[in-house]
């Protein structure tokens, strides 16, 4: 089957594309993401992510650029929970903004600075406010410090678009 993939960047947006032959394009009832949580494996549905996602054939594919805590002036709470909050607030624009809803996320990749245990109830909850039972598949990565220096938190996401 010959596939040709285009990619385009876009304000912080990236959008793959795959073409492919119309006997093996889904049709749109077929375009839900499957979430799998094998029963072998730990459940992590109750810290909000699952273990995998898997993409119906012939889905668009949005990778959705780090979102941080700024809010629509830029500014950025010193709070780590506010920085959580308003970073999925802006995901669910960029979701918007692209066509999107959240149970179209995937895959979450989350950055967050000085990592603790402490911080996982905050961002459980936001998870679970945002994507309710279609938790995407998620990895948490702490990290020293992020692009700016009082930003304490990102969030990005890869989205199959319908």
């Amino acid at each position: 089957m010959s596939r040709a993939i285009k990619h385009l960047l876009t304000g912080g947006l990236i959008i793959m594309t795959m073409a492919v032959s119309a006997a093996a394009t889904a049709t749109g009832n077929d375009l839900k993401l499957t979430i799998v949580n094998p029963q072998t494996l730990y459940d992590p549905s109750p810290n909000g992510y699952s273990t995998a996602v898997t993409a119906p054939r012939g889905a668009r594919i949005a990778y959705i650029s780090g979102q941080g805590g700024q809010d629509s002036t830029g500014a950025l709470s010193p709070d780590f929970a506010v920085q959580v909050e308003q970073a999925y607030a802006n995901l669910h624009a960029a979701l918007e903004g692209i066509g999107a809803r959240p149970d179209q996320v995937a895959k979450l990749t989350v950055f967050v600075v000085d990592h603790d245990m402490s911080k996982l109830d905050v961002l459980t909850r936001n998870v679970k406010d945002m994507f309710g039972e279609a938790l995407p598949a998620q990895t948490l990565v702490p990290v020293p410090k992020l692009a700016i220096d009082p930003m304490l938190f990102e969030v990005e996401a890869t989205v199959i678009l319908e």
